[in-house]
């Protein structure tokens, strides 16, 4: 059961899917991916198995998006690719992937849709909000 998340730790939705994926049993390899980004074909290949369009796996807020001028219509893929891949802070978070599919975790319960194995117990984000009860079941 290989489960793989690309991490912001200074982020709460990638927290919160991370302590998803661990309410579930399972230890993921977790990729720092501002500190060891992904390469191209893995980007594209997330982006992709996600069902996303590239635009919609970048990211806008706290990030050079606008100073890139990233918001032209008339960038192609490619061109966003590269800027994702040269300021890693472009790709939106987190990303995890499973043998079951491929998400963008916005929000962090996304996850649970993706996840070869149950929760096993309650769970509640970081904000307060209960996701899992007690018997492991999604809430909402």
């Amino acid at each position: 059961m290989t489960v793989t998340i690309y991490h912001n730790p200074d982020c709460g939705t990638s927290r919160n899917t991370l302590a998803m994926i661990r309410n579930a049993g399972i230890e993921p390899t977790v990729i720092e991916y501002l500190n060891t980004p992904p390469d191209r074909q893995t980007l594209q290949a997330m982006i992709r198995d996600a069902g996303l369009a590239v635009r919609q796996a970048i990211r806008e807020k706290g990030t050079p998006y606008a100073e890139l001028g990233l918001g032209d219509p008339a960038l192609t893929d490619d061109q966003l690719l590269d800027a994702m891949l040269a300021h890693p802070i472009l790709i939106n978070r987190p990303f995890v992937v499973t043998e079951p599919g491929v998400r963008l975790c916005r929000p962090s319960e996304v996850v649970l849709d993706i996840l070869p194995a149950p929760q096993q117990g309650a769970f509640t984000k970081e904000d307060g909000e209960a996701v899992i009860d007690a018997q492991g079941r999604r809430i909402r």
